[in-house]
């Protein structure tokens, strides 16, 4: 089977759920700013099929999608946990949301990856284990994480180093190796889980561990980005108006899901994107969704950066991180056509 799987969307079922959610009014906008901007280079976009239920304003976006002149759209399904992000490095993929950490390390190796937009935070929560109640406990401890070099893996070495400890030297990294992560915690086998998206309701709803630190709430992490839009460099080059005409629609679908989250997670389970409604809700109501108006996604990329290359994880600078692997202009010309 094709690897990139084209998804049968039913344009009237659509229209029924995106006139609930308040959608027309948008796509009023969606035109408005349309006819400011030149034809799209391409009507065709890859996204990536990433079964994170934070990612809503991705697939809400569809609907936009077609009245930015984006009609024909399909979505790479993982084949692994960082199959995604491998797959914009690639040029197997366009354009998709992800984590806001992940990109750091692909960006100080060069790869063709480039940050567009920050789109909200609060989607991740650190679990531990027995005599783990703090970032601070885990010094010699064993978290467990999906892979190293992902999300969860930098984002917990950049929360290590904020309190002085090196991930490398101090830490017995566990990786899921096949297995799911949150089981390997959940049965007992590593001190510490850092959830994401759906995740850490999964590991509530087993009654295992404790929250020692939720992003939602506590600071310094509160005050940063948990996801971002990201693209692969050449196609933003190649594309520049398709490129802004598909990050338009991501953000005009967060705004959505800040305002009206029952009915986005209605959405989301009539289109079996995250199927369990109860989840669902819990990730729309507790995601910051309206941050990419207010918040400056640069903040973020610069202060795990910085931690990262304290601790030897990176080779580029924060500055080099930024100048190598963002592209700011759409997210600020959208941000004044949008009165951001």
């Amino acid at each position: 089977m094709n690897a990139s799987v084209k998804m049968d969307l039913r344009r009237r079922d659509f229209l029924a759920c995106g006139a609930a959610l308040g959608v027309p009014g948008l796509l009023g906008v969606a035109r408005h700013s349309r006819a400011a901007d030149p034809p799209p280079e391409t009507s065709r976009v890859r996204l990536v099929h990433a079964p994170f239920a934070c990612f809503g304003p991705m697939y809400l976006a569809e609907e936009f999608f077609r009245a930015e002149g984006i009609t024909d759209w399909e979505y790479l399904q993982l084949g692994s946990r960082n199959g995604g992000i491998n797959a914009i490095a690639e040029g197997r993929a366009d354009i998709t949301m992800w984590d806001a950490c992940s990109p750091i390390p692909m960006i100080d190796a060069g790869k063709p990856v480039v940050v567009l937009a920050g789109i909200h935070g609060g989607c991740w929560e650190l679990f531990g284990n027995g005599d783990v109640h703090a970032i601070r406990d885990l010094k010699g401890k064993a978290p467990v994480v999906h892979f190293l070099g992902g999300g969860d893996h930098v984002l917990l070495s950049s929360m290590l180093a904020h309190v002085g400890i090196d991930p490398d030297k101090d830490i017995r990294w566990i990786t899921g190796g096949g297995t799911d992560a949150k089981d390997v915690f959940a049965n007992g086998k590593a001190d510490a889980f850092i959830g994401f998206a759906q995740e850490p309701a999964e590991v509530r709803a087993r009654n295992v561990g404790r929250v020692i630190l939720n992003t939602a709430q506590d600071r310094p992490w509160s005050q940063y980005f948990c996801c971002v839009v990201i693209a692969n460099r050449d196609f933003v080059a190649r594309n520049p108006v398709a490129t802004k005409r598909v990050l338009r629609s991501i953000l005009k679908a967060s705004d959505i899901c800040a305002t009206d989250p029952e009915r986005v997670a209605r959405f989301m389970v009539d289109m079996r994107y995250e199927t369990r409604y109860p989840i669902g809700l819990e990730v729309m109501k507790k995601t910051s969704y309206t941050r990419w108006r207010t918040d400056n996604p640069e903040d973020t990329l610069r202060f795990h950066a910085l931690r990262l290359r304290d601790v030897g994880m990176l080779k580029s600078s924060p500055q080099q991180i930024i100048a190598k692997g963002t592209d700011w202009r759409f997210l600020d010309e959208i941000r004044r056509e949008l009165k951001a």
